[in-house]
Parts: C-alpha cells; sequence; structure tokens
C-alpha cells in the first residue's frame, strides 16, 4: 500500500493524458459538434492525478437557434458534473455509461465535469461504482458533504478557478487516499487496452499481465463497474468512430479486422447497434 505521494513517482499515474480541444476520441459527430457548443480541458492537480485524468467545460448559447443533441460514445469512466441550464442547476455523479450517451442542448447552459480515471471514482472514494452504472446520482446522495459545491462551482468564471473549488473540497481526502497495488495494475491495464490494438480478447490481457480472467474481472467489477469485454470493445467502437470520420472508408473488411472483430459483419452489426447507424453512413454523416 502507497500514498499518494509516493505515487506521484509512479509512470502510469504521472501520465495524465489531456488532450487538446481537437482531439475527438469518443465525441461522435465532432466537427458538427464544434459548431454548437465550445469544450475546453484541464489537468488535474498532483494530489488530484492518480484518480483523475482531466477537467472539462461544455458551453453554449443556441437562443433563437433549434435545439442540437450532442451524441458521445463515452469512456469507461465516472464523472462527476455541475450543470446550469435555463431550466435547472444541479450536480451529478455520471456513472459508467455503457451505450451511446445523448444531451439535448436547448437555449443556453453549460456544464463542468471531472473525468475520473477508469477506476479512479472507486478507487478514491472506496464506493461500489457498479450501483452508478448507466445512471445519473444526485452529488449530495453519493457524497452528503458535498451541500453547495455545486453553487460554488459554478459562481467561478473560468474552468481553472472551477477544478480549483472541486480539488479544495477534495483535498482532506486527496492528502490521505491510498493507491493500492491491485488500482496500479488496474490503471496498466486500461493503459495498454486503450492504445495498443493488438489487445483485441481479454484472454490476452490477462495473460500480458499475469493474472486470471477471473482476477481481472475482479478488478473491473471492484473499480470500473464494468466488464473488461465490454472496456475493450468501447475503446476499439472509439477508434473505428474516429477513423471513420477522418477518412478511413476505403477497406471496412481491413479496418474491422484491426480493432479486433471476426470479420466486417460483426464490426458493422455492433457498430450499428451502438451508434445508431451502418459504418459508412456515418463516416458520411460525421465528414
Amino acid at each position: 500500500m502507497n500514498v499518494v505521494g509516493e505515487n506521484a513517482k509512479d509512470p502510469v499515474l504521472e501520465r495524465v493524458p489531456v488532450p487538446p480541444p481537437e482531439v475527438s476520441k469518443g465525441i461522435l459527430y465532432a466537427r458538427e459538434q464544434a459548431r454548437h457548443r465550445t469544450l475546453t480541458r484541464v489537468a488535474a492537480g498532483p494530489e488530484m492525478s492518480p484518480f483523475v485524468e482531466w477537467y472539462w467545460q461544455v458551453r453554449w448559447d443556441l437562443r433563437g437557434c433549434p435545439p442540437f443533441v450532442a451524441e458521445v460514445l463515452p469512456f469507461p469512466s465516472v464523472n462527476l458534473t455541475f450543470e446550469r441550464t435555463t431550466a435547472s442547476t444541479g450536480g451529478f455523479v455520471n456513472g459508467v455509461c455503457t451505450t451511446k450517451f445523448t444531451r439535448e442542448l436547448a437555449e443556453e447552459g453549460e456544464a463542468f465535469a471531472v473525468k475520473f480515471r477508469p477506476g479512479g471514482f472507486g478507487a478514491f472514494t472506496g464506493l461500489d461504482v457498479a450501483a452508478f452504472r448507466d445512471t445519473a446520482v444526485g452529488v449530495v446522495e453519493v457524497l452528503p458533504q458535498a451541500h453547495g459545491l455545486t453553487e460554488r462551482v459554478l459562481a467561478e468564471p473560468t474552468t481553472e478557478r472551477r477544478r480549483d473549488v472541486v480539488e479544495d473540497f477534495f483535498a482532506e481526502r486527496a492528502r490521505t487516499a491510498v493507491v493500492d497495488d491491485n488500482y496500479r495494475l488496474l490503471l496498466r491495464m486500461i493503459a495498454a487496452m486503450e492504445s495498443d490494438r493488438d489487445l483485441l480478447r481479454v484472454d490476452q490481457v490477462a495473460e500480458r499481465f499475469e493474472v486470471s480472467i477471473r482476477t481481472l474481472q475482479r478488478l473491473f467489477r471492484r473499480y470500473v463497474g464494468a466488464n473488461p469485454k465490454w472496456v475493450l470493445r468501447r475503446y476499439r467502437l472509439q477508434d473505428g468512430a474516429q477513423l471513420l470520420a477522418d477518412g478511413r472508408t476505403e477497406d471496412l473488411a481491413a479496418l474491422a479486422l484491426d480493432l479486433g472483430y471476426f470479420d466486417q459483419a460483426h464490426f458493422s452489426r455492433e457498430f450499428a447497434l451502438e451508434v445508431g447507424m451502418a459504418p459508412l453512413e456515418y463516416a458520411r454523416a460525421a465528414d
């Protein structure tokens, strides 16, 4: 067991992926979305970075315009969000979303969020993350001490200052939080699953990290709240959607194999099920 201060030296924990605004992995129809809202991201501070990947903020002003439906294939992460629209204001714990996420943007509004690392919310809070899967729960229901936090966050004018409010709120917990060997192992697995397209099956992950499939499944159930097979598939679907949007349409059979599918038919069927249209249709719509 190691405290956070010692974990800061771990290469996996030091790798805080903060993509620039133009990086669009997971965002469906990214070019069209960018015409309807702004997106900014900022890095987590050193005490929160073992658990948080980054903070993000979306703002939109569609007054006098039709509503726009934003669609995302979310990462296997819990997000703590603070939202304000013309209709309501609130703070929520958004669990891992195993389906396509859609949100109608209308009139004027904003959302600021903490994107935890996959497994990070469970490691940081010790809560059962599976209980939040595919749902949003009021932040005070999950964190009773968070009364007034939504108002304090949204009162700040910048993304950086909103991050500081959140990190001040979590400061005591962050100083005493522990990153154990199981969470370290999970982070290494997640990093490999996201970036290495040669990892196509759960048994390959288990073999690479020298654990049993049962141990792998137990780690993902404890920290992520979703099974490792789904996590692999989500990352590959995100890759597929981004490659299609970028023009990779000349050989769908080869693309399917690169993403770990048995054949083009399996890829096309799963893509259509998750995204809502066939791969080539999506490529044309996302152009």
